[in-house]
């Protein structure tokens, strides 16, 4: 093992065995916010620290061994020690750097969900529903909560657009590779020569900014609309003026909410989608700068980015990212989108590992 990576494990075990004893003081607990950052970071240091002593104990296994080796009648027992030791010393250091790497800050946070229809009419309506549809049961078996903001329908099915917020654990880490155009090849049903036609969506996946004050919006800077809905909904919500659009000025982003029938939820939500929004574009700023001296691995996060084919007649799915292709459309269709997701999580490690090699 590296001795700058020895460095940084003993830096961590000493600041574990500190947060024992603060914690085990009490005086933490007069404040509970703090109170629950120390628990939050000694859970996080555990499990490393917990890994970094198991090394050191094969460690001097090891060594132990290797001095028994001079002993005729200890030799067998001895070299057996060794091999086992040396068999586990780098498969603890790989498992060491993996929790090493660093950590998205934003990977525990919910995330607003948006997918919006792209090339192709009627088809890519439609196929923006099908989207939707394989994420709201990925979310079902996910055991997380599904809420939709704001939906755009389209005359023949389907969304032009739909906005959703999506609450759960780790629902983030999960969804974050997701961002970027979805082509989708298949006959269509109105198609009456059974021609197969090509068409996309944009999928967009930002973080929910919990605390608003995390990206600083001045009040003189946008503008909100109140206006009255359309579409679906009863007497009330086409009867009163509780539909909200936000216009944030600087930047021109425009959010509108009007599934709510309450104008102040209205007003939350598109609030809060602005904000994930204006965040979304200063992380993606701050990521193009990072790309321009080092090629990431998800490639520049561009919206019009081509990721993903979904090629139905063939009854395959090909992420271009990673040139993984599966063939159980079907399967994915329904919301089985581990296989592709854990793909993908791997692929972003490797990159991080390799990073952190050339650091070294």
């Amino acid at each position: 093992m590296k001795q700058s990576i020895r460095d940084k494990l003993e830096t961590l075990t000493g600041r574990l065995d500190e947060l024992d004893r603060i914690l085990a003081s009490g005086d933490a607990t007069h404040d509970m916010d703090q109170y629950r950052k120390l628990t939050r970071e000694h859970t996080e240091l555990g499990p490393v620290v917990e890994l970094y002593r198991t090394w050191c104990l094969t460690e001097a296994d090891l060594q132990s061994a290797l001095d028994m080796m001079s002993d005729p009648e200890m030799k067998d027992l001895a070299e057996a020690e060794v091999k086992s030791a040396k068999e586990r010393l780098p498969e603890i250091e790989s498992e060491l750097q993996k929790l090493l790497l660093p950590k998205d800050a934003n990977d525990e946070r919910n995330c607003i969900l948006e997918i919006r229809a792209g090339t192709g009419g009627d088809e890519s309506a439609l196929f923006a529903g099908s989207l939707f549809r394989m994420y709201a049961r990925f979310a079902e078996r996910q055991r997380w909560q599904l809420e939709i903001i704001s939906a755009s329908a389209s005359d023949v099915g389907g969304y032009k657009e739909v906005i959703a917020r999506v609450s759960g654990q780790g629902v983030y880490s999960k969804l974050k590779f997701e961002s970027g155009g979805h082509r989708v090849q298949r006959v269509p049903e109105t198609e009456t020569q059974g021609r197969i036609h090509t068409s996309a969506c944009t999928v967009a996946v930002m973080p929910v900014v919990d605390d608003l004050a995390e990206v600083q919006i001045n009040p003189a800077e946008i503008r909100i609309d109140t206006f009255r809905a359309s579409g679906a909904g009863g007497q009330h919500i086409n009867k009163t003026d509780s539909a909200v659009r936000i216009t944030h000025l600087p930047t021109g982003i425009v959010v509108e909410c009007q599934d709510g029938r309450s104008q102040h939820k209205n007003k939350a939500q598109a609030l809060s989608v602005l904000v994930a929004r204006i965040r979304d574009a200063q992380q993606r700023e701050q990521n193009a700068k990072i790309a321009s001296t080092r090629k990431g691995l998800i490639g520049s996060g561009d919206r019009s980015e081509r990721i993903r084919t979904y090629n139905f007649p063939q009854g395959r799915v090909t992420d271009h990212r990673i040139n993984l292709t599966l063939y159980k459309i079907d399967a994915i269709m329904e919301g089985d989108l581990d296989e592709l997701i854990c793909a993908l999580s791997n692929e972003h490690q490797a990159e991080q590992l390799t990073a952190l090699g050339g650091e070294e």
